[in-house]
């Protein structure tokens, strides 16, 4: 695994925080839809049959996969179950502000996560390069004005968004092991599809419970089966596919920056979606952002 970030491998990282963004505001669109626990188990079906075709002879007996359940059900519980079910979970009480402001906390999470569990030493430049990416989330979400942060409060919302970013970190961290067999490791789709296999379990329980203590239910129609579809395609395969396949040639912990890129994506959406032109506080934050991205990455 490589720690140098080449350009390539900064485009695939900027793949997912982009699908992420779009992620999060569907998942606000469709809240009075389909419960949010019900909602990322059925993203995950949807993507279970997209990469069926792909790669179902993961499933076999022979693969490799079911003598590595135990990896192949931590990763899920972790990347499947509990980090989008948590997010959207968390879009029902919090308010976009605090659940972008909350999730800033990603790099430091990633930082801390493989110094204590992954014996992996941080770096000044890492230290620094964090401190300015969160310091461009933070222009976003006061668009340039300070007294906005000074009213944030923080709810039950914020909580889940705290555990998501932590599940995600140590998620990105066992990416970066290669404890599984290398036909499997090599093959993206298998390595998602075995996954997914035991994430469809997870959030099936977790999805279960939901339906059982809640009084949850699901407005069907071309509305939630596009939001499913975009979730399930975007968000789901390609942006997992391109954060495994960054993990393995920059590592976690500057993989870990780009994450902070997602609240400048959902900044530039919403205001698309509400007619704004782009303003001077979103370039700064860009400068921000990308050059924690670069100070971190250095050696």
């Amino acid at each position: 695994m490589s720690q140098k970030l080449s350009p390539g491998t900064a485009l695939m990282l900027t793949v997912p925080p982009l699908l992420w963004a779009g992620n999060a505001v569907i998942g606000r669109l469709v809240n009075t839809l389909v419960p949010p626990i019900t909602l990322n188990f059925l993203r995950w079906a949807v993507a279970l049959f997209i990469l069926l075709p792909l790669a179902s002879w993961v499933l076999r007996r022979s693969s490799g996969l079911w003598q590595h359940w135990r990896r192949f059900a931590l990763l899920s519980l972790l990347g499947v179950g509990c980090y989008n079910a948590l997010q959207y979970l968390a879009l029902q009480t919090s308010t976009p502000l605090n659940v972008t402001l909350v999730a800033a906390s990603g790099p430091v999470w990633m930082l801390a996560i493989g110094a204590l569990f992954f014996q992996a030493p941080v770096r000044r430049a890492q230290m620094y390069g964090a401190a300015l990416s969160i310091v461009g989330v933070l222009v976003v979400l006061s668009r340039g004005d300070w007294a906005q942060l000074l009213a944030v409060r923080l709810v039950i919302g914020d909580l889940f968004v705290l555990l998501a970013t932590a599940c995600w970190s140590w998620y990105s961290w066992l990416l970066s092991r290669r404890d599984e067999p290398d036909a499997i490791r090599n093959d993206w789709a298998a390595f998602l599809l075995a996954q997914v296999v035991f994430g469809l379990g997870w959030s099936g329980l977790f999805a279960g419970l939901e339906w059982g203590l809640t009084d949850a239910h699901i407005t069907w129609g071309w509305p939630l089966i596009s939001a499913l579809a975009f979730v399930a395609v975007g968000p789901a395969v390609l942006a997992y596919r391109c954060w495994g396949l960054g993990i393995q040639r920059a590592g976690p912990a500057v993989a870990g920056f780009f994450a902070n890129l997602t609240p400048l994506f959902a900044a530039i959406f919403s205001a698309a979606f509400l007619g704004e032109l782009p303003h001077l506080y979103h370039v700064a934050a860009f400068a921000l952002i990308v050059g924690g991205i670069v100070v971190s990455s250095r050696q």
